[in-house]
C-alpha cells in the first residue's frame, strides 16, 4: 500500500514476489499484420487556424512523361567513378559537349545512376567520351587516388586531363499522372516514382546554382549564411526542399536546415580551436589530430593544388625521408642519382620555401604512400566543405543557441526562399506545367485541453500554456532519505550549503530528507587519475564511511560539466554494482534557487521508485470517482501496457555499437510509472534485434521478457491483454518492419512465457525528425500547446497526424508526427488523439507538457544514459558476430535494487 502524501491512503497494485514461469519451448507461429488506413478525423478541441510550410503545387500538364536512364561513368582500365561531386562533373561536361547528341533534352541527374529527361533521347543505350579540365582533373583525380609517390611525378602527373567512357542506358518510363495515385494513398509500387523525379529536379537546379547538396537540403556558400560555432566548425544555413503528396494535394514542403563545414584557413588553425590548445606543442597529434584531419581537403599555398588528407606522417617534417632523384652533375646526359631527403630539405631547395613553425611538426599524407607528404604550414583548409565527426557538448551548445528562429523569421526566410528559387522558370518543371503558389498553406488546427494533474494532499491544477509548478505544492507520493551522502569530485562547490538547501526545499514539497550522513571529498591525490581509477578510489571512501548499510541514495557533483568523463564510470558503478540510486548535478550550472533545487528534487524522488504527479484520470478510479476522458476505460478495465522504444547510434563514421531501448509501464492501471530494459546491437541498426532472444536451454533473454514480467509482477498478477508501443526514429520506409520484425518479435516473447490470448496491439510511430512546422496565422508566437493537424497536409491515405504539445518558448516549435500503423484496440481519433497528448504531461522529472510522448522521451535518455557506459568499456579483441563487424559488447545489467526505479530521469 503506498500512501497519497498528506491524505488518505492511495491503493495501488501489490507487488509479489517474483515466481519464474515455466517455460515449454515450442513453435511460435505469429500473426501477420499490415498498415492500417487513416480511421477517420478528430472533432475535439477550440478551433485555430495556422499556416504550414507547405506550398501547393499544381500541374498543368499531367500526360506527360519522365525518362529514367541508368548512367554508368568509368574511367582508365574500366575503374567506376565513386566520388558523386566527380560524378556530377563529368554528366554537366557531358551536356555541354554532346548537347544536341542528347536530342537537346534538359536533365536532372541525382549524383548517382539515375537521370531523368522529358522526353527520349536519341537512342537505348549512348557511349561517350568526356574529358575534364586539367582543373577538375587535377583537384578530383588527386582526392581519391593519391598515387603519386614523388613530388616531382606527382606535379606532371596532375596536370594530365581526364578522360571518362559514360554509358547511359534507358531504363523507364514514368508518367507524370502517376501523381494522382500517390495523391490518393496508393501502394502501387511505382505510385512514388514522380515525386522522386520531381526532388530530383530540385536537387538539380540547386546544383547548377553551385550549392552543396546533402540529401533534400542545400547551402548556398555565401559568408551571410555562415556562423562560427567554435572549435573550428562553421553552421552554414540552407534549405530543404521536397514534393509531398497530401490529403491536401500535392505541395512543396520547404524549411531551413543547416549543415556543418570547416572553417576554412591554416591547418594549425583548425587544429588549435579544435582541441582548444593554445599552443602547437599542445597538441595531441598521435590519434585525436590524426583522426580529425582524415578525408578533409586542403589547398596548397606554393602550388595552389587541391588535396584529400590520408592521415599525418609518422615523422616530423625535417626527420620525414623520402627517395628523390636529382641530375648528376651540372648538365649534360650525366644520368639521375636518388638521394635521401627530408621534406624540410626539399621545400628549402627545390620551392626556395624556409619553413618556420612546422618543421618540428607531423606532415599531411596526401597519398596512401608515405612518401607524399605536404607540409602543415603550406596547407589551408579548402573552404565549403562538410564537417561529418561529432560535435562536441560545448559545440552543440552553440549550435542551438545559433539555430533558433522565431517564427516570423523563419515564415520570411521560407517565403523569400521560394520567391527567389523561382522554381516555375526551372526547364523542366515548365515542362511539366507544374506551378508552385508563393504563400504557406492556410490549414484548420484545433488546440486539445491540457489533462488535469494530481499532486499530494488531494491538490489538483489544471496546467496553464503547457506549464506547472510546486509553489505550496507538495509531491504525490514521495520516499524519505534518510541514509545518503555527498560526494564532490569538484574544487569549487559548497556541499554543506547546497545540501542545507536541498533538504528545505524538498521539506516543503513534502519529502523528507535527513541531513547527509557524510560529505566525501575526493582525494587531491587522484585529480589528474583515469575516470575510471577515481571512481574506484572514490568508492573505497564511501564504503570505509558505510562499512554496514548501504548508502540509500548518492548526491554527486562532476568535476565540471555533466558530460565529463567521471559521468559514465560513476553511473555503472552506481546503478550496476551497487545498486544504489544517484542524482549528478554540474557544478557550473549549480543554482541555489527554488526551481532549480525543486527539478532536482523531482529527479531523486522518482529514481527512488516515488511519484511526483499523476493525470487526474489515473488516481479518479481508485478514488470512487466516475473518469471524465472517454478513453480511460479502454485502460481502466483491461489490464493495458505501455512502451516506449528507441535505438541511439554512435558518432557518424565510428563502428560505435548502437544502443537499444525499451521503456515499458508498471503498476497497472497508472499510465505514469515506467523501467527500461536496454542492450547494444550491432552499428547503425535500426532494427531492435533483442526483443525475443531465445537461448538453446530454451530460456529466453530479450529485452520483452523482462517487461512482461515486471508488468506482471506490479500489476497484481495480470497479464496485460493489451500493449500500446511508441516507436521512435523510424522512417516511413522501415514502417513495415516494425511490424513484421519488432512486432513479432515482441509476440514471440509473449507467447514463451506461457499460453493465453495474444494481446491486442496499438502501434505508432513517433517521429521528430521531419520538415512540417506550423505557425499561426495571427500572431507572432509559437503554437499553444495541444495543437494538433489531421487534415489537408496529413497522408492521403495512412493514419497519421501532428501534434505540438509543449509550449515553445525559444525558437520556432516542431510538432511531432504520429504515425498510427494498428490499432487492434479501437481507439476513436479523439480518444487516441487525447491519449497521446496526456501522455506529454506524465515526465516525472519535468514541470511542462514534453514535445513527444513520455514513453518515447524515457527510452531516449535510458539510451543515451547507458551509452555512456560502452564509451569507457574496452570491447577490443571481441568476436564478430557479423562479417567484418566487431560484436557489439554486451552491456551491464542493472543492479536487481534498482532496475525498477525509473534511473533514466
Amino acid at each position: 500500500m503506498e500512501k497519497e502524501a498528506g491524505g488518505s491512503p492511495l491503493s495501488l497494485p501489490p507487488r509479489p514476489a517474483i515466481k519464474s514461469p515455466t517455460v515449454k519451448p515450442e513453435k511460435l507461429d505469429t500473426p501477420k499484420h499490415s498498415i492500417i488506413s487513416r480511421q477517420g478525423f478528430g472533432a475535439a478541441g477550440r478551433p485555430i487556424s495556422l499556416v504550414v510550410n507547405h506550398f501547393k503545387a499544381s500541374i498543368k500538364c499531367p500526360n506527360k512523361s519522365f525518362y529514367q536512364y541508368t548512367v554508368s561513368i568509368t574511367w582508365g582500365d574500366n575503374e567506376a567513378v565513386l566520388i558523386k561531386g566527380l560524378k556530377r562533373k563529368v554528366v554537366d561536361k557531358l551536356y555541354q559537349t554532346y548537347f544536341s547528341e542528347l536530342a537537346g533534352r534538359r536533365y536532372a541527374y541525382d549524383g548517382e545512376q539515375s537521370l531523368y529527361t522529358v522526353g527520349p533521347l536519341h537512342g537505348n543505350r549512348l557511349e561517350f567520351a568526356v574529358v575534364l579540365e586539367e582543373s577538375f582533373a587535377k583537384r578530383d583525380s588527386s582526392s581519391h587516388r593519391g598515387n603519386n609517390s614523388e613530388y616531382s611525378k606527382r606535379s606532371k602527373h596532375s596536370f594530365q586531363p581526364k578522360i571518362f567512357k559514360v554509358e547511359i542506358s534507358y531504363a523507364a518510363k514514368i508518367p507524370l499522372r502517376s501523381i494522382s495515385l500517390a495523391l490518393q494513398g496508393s501502394k502501387a509500387k511505382h505510385a512514388q516514382d514522380p515525386l522522386r523525379v520531381l526532388d530530383t529536379i530540385l536537387q538539380q537546379q540547386a546544383s547548377d546554382r553551385g550549392c552543396l547538396l546533402v540529401r533534400q537540403s542545400f547551402f548556398h556558400d555565401d559568408p551571410r549564411n555562415f556562423t562560427d560555432i567554435g572549435g573550428g566548425v562553421t553552421r552554414c544555413q540552407g534549405l530543404y526542399s521536397s514534393f509531398r503528396a497530401t490529403h491536401g494535394g500535392l505541395s512543396l514542403n520547404m524549411d531551413v536546415s543547416a549543415t556543418m563545414i570547416v572553417t576554412p584557413g591554416p591547418v594549425i588553425d583548425f587544429l588549435l580551436a579544435k582541441q582548444d590548445a593554445k599552443k602547437p606543442c599542445n597538441i595531441d597529434w598521435a590519434k585525436e589530430a590524426n583522426e580529425m584531419l582524415k578525408t578533409m581537403r586542403v589547398r596548397t599555398r606554393h602550388t595552389n593544388m587541391e588535396f584529400r588528407i590520408v592521415g599525418l606522417s609518422e615523422m616530423p617534417c625535417n626527420q620525414q625521408y623520402f627517395s628523390w632523384k636529382v641530375k648528376n652533375g651540372d648538365g649534360g646526359d650525366d644520368g639521375e642519382k636518388t638521394v635521401e631527403i627530408s621534406v624540410y630539405e626539399y621545400f628549402a631547395k627545390h620551392h626556395k620555401i624556409q619553413l618556420t613553425y612546422s618543421a618540428d611538426m607531423p606532415c599531411l599524407n596526401v597519398s596512401r604512400k608515405s612518401t607524399n607528404c605536404l607540409p602543415l604550414e603550406l596547407c589551408n583548409l579548402v573552404s565549403f566543405q562538410r564537417y561529418t565527426k561529432e560535435l562536441s557538448p560545448t559545440q552543440r551548445a552553440s549550435l542551438l543557441d545559433k539555430s533558433r528562429q522565431e517564427p516570423q523569421e523563419c515564415i520570411q526566410a521560407l517565403t523569400n526562399a521560394v520567391r527567389n528559387c523561382r522554381f516555375d522558370s526551372d526547364p523542366l518543371l515548365a515542362a511539366c506545367g507544374i506551378s508552385i503558389e508563393k504563400q504557406l498553406t492556410q490549414v484548420d488546427g484545433r488546440v486539445l485541453e491540457a489533462p488535469r494533474l494530481k499532486f499530494g494532499k488531494g491538490e489538483d491544477c489544471i496546467p496553464q500554456n503547457g506549464r506547472w509548478n510546486y509553489y505550496n505544492k507538495q509531491l504525490l507520493n514521495p520516499i524519505p532519505i534518510e541514509w545518503w551522502a555527498v560526494i564532490n569530485f569538484s574544487t569549487c562547490c559548497d556541499t554543506s550549503h547546497l545540501s542545507r538547501e536541498l533538504i528545505n526545499c524538498a521539506r516543503n514539497k513534502g519529502l523528507h530528507i535527513k541531513g547527509p550522513h557524510t560529505l566525501i571529498e575526493e582525494d587531491p591525490r587522484y585529480g589528474s587519475s583515469s575516470p575510471v581509477v577515481r571512481v574506484e578510489k572514490m568508492f573505497e571512501k564511501i564504503v570505509s564511511k558505510f562499512p554496514s548499510r548501504r548508502p540509500q541514495f548518492l548526491l554527486c557533483i562532476l568535476p565540471e560539466r555533466k558530460t565529463s568523463d567521471i559521468y559514465g564510470p560513476w553511473k555503472k558503478i552506481c546503478l550496476c554494482d551497487k545498486g544504489i540510486a544517484t542524482q549528478c548535478l554540474s557544478p557550473s550550472k549549480i543554482n541555489i534557487n527554488g526551481q532549480y533545487l525543486t527539478n532536482v528534487i523531482l529527479k531523486i524522488n522518482a529514481k527512488l521508485g516515488g511519484i511526483n504527479s499523476l493525470l487526474a484520470i489515473e488516481i479518479e478510479p481508485f478514488l470512487g470517482e466516475p473518469p471524465i476522458n472517454s478513453w480511460v476505460p479502454l485502460i481502466k478495465d483491461t489490464p493495458t501496457m505501455i512502451l516506449g522504444m528507441d535505438v541511439s547510434h554512435g558518432p557518424s563514421g565510428s563502428n560505435t555499437p548502437s544502443i537499444a531501448s525499451v521503456v515499458g509501464s508498471l503498476s497497472w492501471p497508472l499510465i505514469s510509472r515506467y523501467r527500461a530494459a536496454v542492450r547494444t546491437q550491432s552499428p547503425k541498426v535500426e532494427m531492435i534485434e533483442s526483443l525475443f532472444k531465445p537461448l538453446a536451454n530454451g530460456g529466453d533473454d530479450g529485452i520483452m521478457r523482462e517487461l512482461l514480467m515486471d508488468f506482471y509482477l506490479t500489476s497484481a498478477e495480470h497479464k496485460p491483454a493489451q500493449i500500446i508501443l511508441f516507436r521512435d526514429g523510424v522512417s516511413e520506409s522501415q514502417f513495415n518492419q516494425v511490424l513484421t520484425g519488432e512486432l513479432d518479435d515482441i509476440i514471440k516473447a509473449y507467447k514463451h512465457l506461457g499460453k493465453g490470448d495474444i494481446p491486442k496491439f496499438t502501434v505508432i510511430v513517433a517521429q521528430k525528425r521531419h520538415h512540417t512546422k506550423l505557425f499561426q496565422e495571427r500572431g507572432s508566437k509559437n503554437v499553444p500547446p495541444g495543437t494538433i493537424v489531421d487534415t489537408k497536409i496529413v497522408h492521403p491515405r495512412s493514419y497519421d497526424f501532428y501534434m505540438c504539445a509543449h509550449a515553445g518558448m525559444i525558437g520556432t516549435s516542431r510538432p511531432a508526427h504520429y504515425h498510427v500503423l494498428l490499432d487492434e484496440i479501437g481507439f476513436s481519433p479523439d480518444q487516441l488523439q487525447d491519449f497521446v497528448h496526456s501522455l506529454s504531461y506524465i515526465y516525472q522529472r519535468s514541470t511542462t507538457a514534453i514535445s513527444i510522448v513520455a514513453p518515447v522521451k524515457y527510452a531516449h535518455h535510458a539510451a543515451k544514459q547507458m551509452g555512456q557506459f560502452v564509451n569507457f568499456e574496452d570491447s577490443s579483441g571481441s568476436p564478430s558476430e557479423r562479417k567484418g563487424s566487431p560484436a557489439a559488447p554486451k552491456l551491464p545489467r542493472l543492479h536487481k535494487d534498482v532496475a525498477r526505479s525509473m534511473f533514466f530521469c
